[in-house]
């Protein structure tokens, strides 16, 4: 099976920078998208930052020119730099991963989400 785990939240004030990290393991040979969402209190889940196996990059609009995603294949490891955060930024922010194969080459049915880490933008 396949375990993905977030860390990196925190509390910091609007201006402020975050890293977060994300590590899949498990019985994994690679993953062709990782993703970050993020879901705010009341609010639906929605889509921040993606990068495929290709390193193409995809962003939600509200977060573009100021977070930053990257990945790791070679340790299925995922990253978001939040530069210039603001308060509408806080959310809990979740980890995906998607279409993952084992090392079999077979993929896994569905997708993973980590348990998610908690960012607060305030002063």
């Amino acid at each position: 099976q396949v375990q993905v785990v977030e860390s990196g939240g925190g509390l910091v004030q609007p201006g402020g920078s975050l890293r977060l990290s994300c590590a899949a393991t498990g019985n994994i040979f690679d993953i062709y998208a990782m993703a970050w969402y993020r879901q705010g209190s009341g609010k639906e889940r929605e889509l921040v930052a993606e990068v495929t196996i290709y390193e193409s990059t995809n962003y939600a609009d509200s977060v573009k020119g100021r977070f930053t995603v990257s990945r790791d294949k070679s340790k299925n490891t995922l990253y978001l730099q939040m530069d210039s955060l603001k308060p509408e930024d806080t959310a809990v922010y979740y980890c995906n991963a998607d279409r993952v194969r084992r090392l079999d080459l077979t993929y896994y049915s569905g997708d993973f989400w980590g348990q998610g880490t908690q960012v607060t933008v305030s002063s």
